[in-house]
């Protein structure tokens, strides 16, 4: 009778064990979103700053509205790069459940991308504004 007491002991510590091993990979896939959804943001910034620098950069081409023309496509990739960003971590994020670590709230992931597009496109405005 003992020998079935201990080996049922031993298979719900091999189940707690392996319920905490899921436990931590889901708080890392967590983290791994929050690191993946910055890197997007990043890429997001560099389409935003590769419209702007080409906009410096070739601001007196002829006709006037090409170099602003093409410095809004990029810009608005930016703005389409924010959004993709928030829309997949937060998808990501709702299947998920923390279980030790603190994610980034997706209603801050939101307000982040939300503000990264407005910011974005206050610029694409204010390139079309200048020289007027």
């Amino acid at each position: 009778m003992s020998d079935d007491k201990s080996s049922n002991d031993l298979a719900e510590d091999r189940t707690d064990l392996a319920q905490d091993r899921t436990d931590w990979a889901e708080d890392r896939t967590l983290m791994a979103n929050e690191r993946t959804f910055a890197g997007w943001m990043r890429t997001g910034l560099a389409a935003v700053g590769i419209g702007l620098g080409f906009n410096a950069l070739f601001g007196k081409l002829e006709p006037a509205f090409l170099p602003k023309a093409i410095a809004t496509i990029f810009i608005l990739l930016g703005i389409g790069i924010f959004f993709a960003a928030q829309r997949n971590g937060c998808a990501v994020h709702t299947r998920l459940q923390a279980h030790k670590a603190e994610p980034l709230q997706t209603m801050n992931m939101q307000l982040i991308a939300g503000f990264m597009a407005f910011g974005s496109a206050s610029l694409a405005v204010g390139i079309w504004l200048m020289d007027f």
